[in-house]
């Protein structure tokens, strides 16, 4: 069984976490005992507005090997109301904190306001920067404009679920970000991921599960937890020529760095 497992993405504050109607283990259950047991020996996990960004705080004070992101996603930036910026920040201040996220850019669904979400963008860029922490940056159908920006701020941090090519990959890691990939890296149609995570430097790899989303092949279109996670560091460590464990203990060592906790393998 591999061990070091850093589940650098993951949303247990959502609902499909609670009791499930399907006999799976609830988020307690997960974090108390299942996750520990099955290797997973580190988790960030990341909110998307503010009401789960305090769930996420709320989570890593509960349990010792969760961390946090306090941010809001682009999803959410047409619904913001005055002071959103300064209650994200004040939840910034607490110690379990450790990077604003997940926040970005997402031109996927329509309707959506291009404006409003460069505007949130931004203003979470600068917060970043000013607080000295990293970023977890969302960009989807929206590369141009999430580049543009991360050559402007020049932030710390992740481009996570990396949908993007092999060549923005590259300019990810020139900017000196790091670069997250999840159980789409199984996927039989992943060739465009597989490529990217081929680009990356294994100094630049985190693995992730985006969970409840994402789930690897076999479980692919079920609810996902960081205990799938040894599908995805399979995949990517036949990618990297390396054994699986050192892929696993390669990318625990990355998100340690990149979030600013003890590297304590």
């Amino acid at each position: 069984m591999l061990q070091n497992i850093f589940d650098s993405h993951a949303h247990y504050d959502s609902r499909q976490f609670g009791q499930s109607d399907q006999g799976l283990p609830d988020r307690d259950a997960l974090l108390g005992a299942i996750l520990p047991r099955a290797g997973v020996r580190r988790v960030m996990n990341v909110g998307s507005d503010y009401p789960s960004s305090v769930q996420s705080l709320r989570l890593a004070k509960t349990y010792p090997f969760v961390s946090c992101a306090v941010g809001v996603h682009p999803e959410s930036a047409s619904d913001l109301e005055n002071g959103w910026l300064e209650k994200i920040e004040a939840l910034a201040g607490e110690g379990e904190v450790r990077a604003i996220g997940e926040i970005g850019l997402d031109y996927h669904y329509e309707p959506y306001s291009r404006e409003d979400q460069l505007v949130v963008f931004s203003a979470q860029l600068e917060l970043a920067g000013r607080l000295g922490l990293p970023v977890i940056v969302h960009s989807r159908d929206a590369v141009q404009d999430t580049m543009n920006l991360l050559r402007e701020y020049r932030p710390r941090g992740i481009v996570h679920c990396f949908s993007g090519s092999a060549e923005t990959a590259k300019e990810v890691v020139a900017l000196g970000m790091y670069v997250g990939f999840t159980g789409v890296v199984t996927f039989k149609n992943a060739k465009k991921a597989l490529k990217a995570a081929e680009a990356v430097p294994p100094e630049r790899l985190l693995v992730e599960t985006d969970c409840p989303y994402m789930a690897p092949e076999p479980h692919r279109g079920q609810r996902c937890d960081s205990s799938l996670l040894p599908f995805t560091i399979a995949a990517l460590a036949k990618i990297k020529g390396v054994g699986e464990q050192k892929l696993a203990d390669l990318t625990y060592r990355n998100a340690c760095k990149v979030y600013g906790l003890p590297d304590d393998l």
